[in-house]
């Protein structure tokens, strides 16, 4: 195991240096998220050939992490966008659970027989009406009708980095690839079993990681 742990340390060690650590090791998806200097000046690109969004502050990085963009017959817009909108609570109106005598299941909006429950969109930052990003598996292929998922552990650290006017940058390849994108893993739980539907109709999807979401450097 001490040998295991040295070989993580080392395929870390650039971001020790540079100031920005994602990545997972032993299973578990491990992001640090600085507190910018100027909230004013940070910025978010996402390349959507990597499947990755860097946070920025000028040169320097806030945040970097795996992501999840839109199919290819629902793709995620490229272009110069802002953060329009934050909502920590925000659910679909499209997609969610038709609730009705004690039963739970899901179902397009349209469909539901009892009271409709969206699916549950956490930590919501929207840049254009329709798109936005929002905690929800992230997997290893383009996965969402458009917009841009993160883990977890991400999206609770993204609504605290952006505010309203954030500009987003989304592109088929970002600079930041080359550099602080080589060395950003991906989570492995979207093999995890789906919730169960009780729990995604409660708040337990909008509660935010214990701790410090943001640190100080």
């Amino acid at each position: 195991m001490k040998h295991i742990y040295l070989l993580a340390l080392a395929a870390l060690a650039p971001f020790l240096i540079t100031g920005c650590v994602t990545g997972g090791v032993g299973g578990a998806y491990h992001v640090v998220a600085y507190k910018p200097h100027n909230p004013s000046d940070v910025r978010v690109a996402v390349s959507k050939s990597t499947q990755q969004v860097y946070v920025m502050e000028g040169d320097r990085c806030l945040m970097a992490a795996a992501c999840n963009v839109g199919l290819p017959d629902r793709p995620t817009p490229s272009g110069h966008f802002n953060i329009e909108e934050k909502i920590p609570d925000k659910r679909s109106g499209s997609y969610g659970f038709s609730v009705s005598g004690g039963m739970v299941t899901p179902c397009d909006a349209s469909q539901a027989h009892g009271a409709y429950v969206g699916y549950p969109m956490p930590f919501w930052c929207g840049f254009e009406p329709g798109y936005g990003f929002h905690q929800g598996y992230v997997w290893p292929v383009p996965r969402t009708h458009g917009c841009i998922r993160l883990d977890k552990q991400v999206a609770p650290r993204f609504y605290e980095l952006v505010h309203a006017g954030t500009p987003v940058d989304i592109a088929q390849t970002q600079p930041e690839d080359a550099t602080i994108g080589r060395h950003v893993q991906r989570p492995s739980d979207y093999r995890d079993p789906d919730p169960a539907p009780s729990y995604m109709i409660s708040s337990g999807p909008f509660r935010k990681p214990p701790g410090d979401l943001l640190i100080d450097q």
